[in-house]
């Protein structure tokens, strides 16, 4: 026994990839560089007002208490008539956990599925942190390729399936591609997940953030089977602007989040409490800024594509959701500046970062070398002048 050493478990994945370039790209900023930030996951419009004054109101009447570890009952069955109401989704109260965030309810909803070496299937391109939360868990990630288009690819989903498949993590609309998982393919999969019996953990996060008329689609809804099989999970960052609130929640069957109860305790136990009264306002109060924001991003969404559409050997496929677009780079990769090669999706992102001021997250974070995630949360000056910035110092390869 050494204290030279640390677990060995920190071997077995590596740093979030998008904070390692958020870390960097806050720290040239706090520096003075002019950062053209197209990174962040994070929308930039402010939290609803609904939500502040219902945090302001809280903070005035003394709410700043521990709440009961699963959350208070009041928001809880405010989420439980919300499933109901808009992804016809029947839960009890005590059949929903509000966590740290949605990376929290995924985790523990890992940790409560999952033994070590089980096998949890991840679609790919992928959210950085599922794999990593699966290898935590002693569990080991299986990748996936989705189609050209991002969508599923069931085929290949139904041939991994092995005696060792417990569940698969699927994320629609999608973080990194923006794609929106058809009510069709999804139904597709729920079929595979009661023939096989493996759990599905159904990553909701962006389900407002939807464009084209596009509908979401909860797979928890298809069936009774399917139901008791997957775990719901949702929360108040991205559809709120709450990012820094650190809000979410999952639903599922009463044994699943007794589990995830019994993690919290040892680890969080409750979530701020004012973040709680927060996100009771933001859901029952008015969604006019909610739905404002999803139009602005929407008509960023078709000037990215229109702007990049313009940029020479740069491809991708138009998302239908969240705030991402995935760019195929690849033509790119291969070529130099001033003799320093551009090796990978990484290396030009790190080129990008020098010679333009553009941050961009590499598509080998998620599982998808040779594309670049471009986040359109912020302005349309902003994207604009960094779409102008990428296009010259891609041309300035050779």
């Amino acid at each position: 026994m050494s204290t030279n050493h640390l677990a060995s478990r920190l071997a077995a994945f590596g740093a979030s990839a998008t904070g390692v370039i958020h870390n960097k790209v806050t720290e040239l900023k706090r520096k003075g560089e002019p950062i053209l930030s197209l990174n962040v996951g994070e929308p930039d419009s402010d939290t609803p007002m609904t939500a502040k004054e219902a945090a302001m109101t809280a903070i005035r009447e003394g709410f700043t208490k521990y709440t009961a570890t699963p959350g208070c009952a009041e928001l809880r069955t405010a989420i439980a008539e919300k499933l109901s109401r808009e992804n016809g989704l029947t839960y009890d109260s005590s059949e929903i956990c509000v966590c740290t965030g949605a990376k929290q309810a995924i985790f523990e909803a890992i940790m409560a599925i999952c033994d070590p070496g089980d096998e949890v299937l991840i679609p790919v391109p992928s959210w950085v942190s599922y794999s990593a939360m699966t290898s935590i868990a002693g569990a080991v990630p299986v990748l996936l390729p989705s189609r050209p288009d991002f969508s599923l690819d069931l085929e290949r989903i139904g041939k991994a399936v092995t005696s060792r498949t417990k569940a698969i993590v699927i994320c629609t609309p999608n973080n990194p591609s923006g794609a929106v998982y058809s009510e069709e393919s999804l139904r597709a999969l729920a079929a595979l997940a009661v023939k096989y019996d493996f759990f599905i953990i159904a990553d909701e996060i962006y389900e407002k953030l939807i464009y084209d008329g596009k509908k979401h689609f909860s797979i928890a809804s298809v069936s009774r089977e399917v139901w008791e099989r997957t775990v719901t999970v949702n929360g108040f960052s991205k559809a709120y602007a709450m990012t820094g609130w650190r809000l979410g929640y999952a639903a599922a069957r009463k044994d699943i989040i007794k589990a995830m109860i019994k993690l919290q305790g040892q680890i969080t136990s409750c979530t701020s409490a004012i973040s709680q009264k927060a996100a009771l306002g933001a859901l029952t109060g008015s969604q006019k800024e909610a739905e404002d924001m999803v139009r602005v991003f929407e008509k960023r969404r078709d000037f990215v594509c229109e702007r990049l559409g313009r940029m020479p050997h740069v491809a991708f496929v138009k998302p239908e959701g969240a705030f991402y677009l995935l760019a195929d780079v690849s033509y790119y990769i291969g070529k130099s500046h001033d003799g320093v090669p551009v090796e990978n999706d990484v290396s030009l992102c790190e080129y990008l970062l020098d010679a333009a001021h553009v941050a961009l997250v590499p598509g080998d974070a998620f599982g998808a070398g040779g594309f670049v995630r471009i986040a359109y949360a912020a302005s349309l000056d902003v994207i604009s002048e960094a779409l102008d910035a990428m296009e010259k110092a891609l041309l300035a390869l050779s």
